[in-house]
């Protein structure tokens, strides 16, 4: 019989590209079979770079997940476009998330530099779910005439339309290498990021307009027992004004958000959540390079 050292063994970086809004931490949690990065209906959701890790007999996929592609207007923005040319440095595979109707990038230079990477690049158009079987080969089409180095996918992230076909491809991409990370490991961000992160989720879900944008979450405390974890953290806003919307009448609106976060962290650790939360201002912290590193922006 073979010795298993003697199999070779695959692992790379997938690293997701794409414009707000187009799907990628949909793809990367149905990739993973596990809700890891966050996901809302609103642009800019995702605000750093994160690697979701898929561990099978012998290979580790590293999906990349990263900020959709702007321009950017403010300190936060520059920190969230950094991630993206980090994540195109690394690349083993560059995976390209197009929406239906899609016909220039937010940012044309980095759009630029991730067609024109030296490394296998797929171009998948998401959401087809969306549109009639005419118009998903006409965005085919397109997308051929204008990266013609591509792959082209037709998948619907949300409802797992060739999610495993993509999948497999992914893998017949990969390069041999021994795995990157330990092969129990989920993710590179630590348990105080998921909080933040699932809390800031819940933020974004239920406010409008500006106020989540303005928000940052700070994990204080994050203590572990045997039957509880028990979370205190602040939700960092840069006015007065928003404190007072994000706590609500009576600390309703901040209620609400405390305990559909608590129920998602529950479901994620799989053990019982004790949330503290509270808001506190820190004004024009997103314009402030300073203030950004303090809360761990690059």
């Amino acid at each position: 019989m073979e010795n298993s050292d003697t199999i070779p063994f695959k692992a790379g970086y997938v690293n997701i590209f794409g414009n707000p809004n187009a799907g990628k931490s949909t793809l990367l949690n149905a990739m993973l079979g596990e809700r890891l990065a966050i996901v809302t209906p609103k642009a800019q959701t995702t605000r750093v770079r994160m690697l979701g890790i898929l561990n099978e007999p012998g290979y580790q996929m590293i999906f990349s997940d990263t900020p959709g592609i702007i321009e950017p207007k403010y300190a936060l923005q520059e920190s969230m476009m950094n991630a993206v040319k980090e994540a195109l440095e690394d690349a083993d595979i560059a995976l390209y998330l197009a929406v239906p109707g899609e016909r220039e990038a937010k940012n044309k230079e980095l759009f630029d530099a991730i067609v024109h990477s030296e490394v296998p690049l797929i171009v998948a158009i998401n959401k087809v779910d969306t549109i009639a079987q005419e118009e998903a080969l006409a965005e085919v089409e397109y997308w051929k005439s204008t990266v013609p180095k591509a792959e082209i996918w037709l998948i619907s992230a949300l409802h797992g339309f060739n999610v495993i076909e993509l999948k497999n491809r992914l893998l017949e991409l990969l390069p041999l290498h021994p795995p990157y990370f330990d092969t129990d490991q989920l993710t590179d961000k630590t348990e105080r990021f998921i909080v933040s992160e699932v809390i800031r989720e819940k933020i974004l879900l239920h406010y409008k307009e500006e106020i989540p944008y303005a928000c940052e979450v700070v994990v204080e405390e994050f203590k572990e027992e045997e039957n509880i974890i028990r979370i205190r953290a602040v939700i960092i806003v840069e006015r007065e004004t928003q404190k007072a919307i994000i706590i609500g009448k009576g600390g309703s609106a901040l209620k609400r958000v405390g305990t559909d976060a608590r129920m998602a962290l529950e479901h994620f650790f799989m053990k019982k959540i004790y949330l503290e939360l509270y808001v506190k201002v820190d004004p024009n912290w997103r314009y402030d390079s300073r203030k950004l590193k303090r809360y761990g922006y690059r």
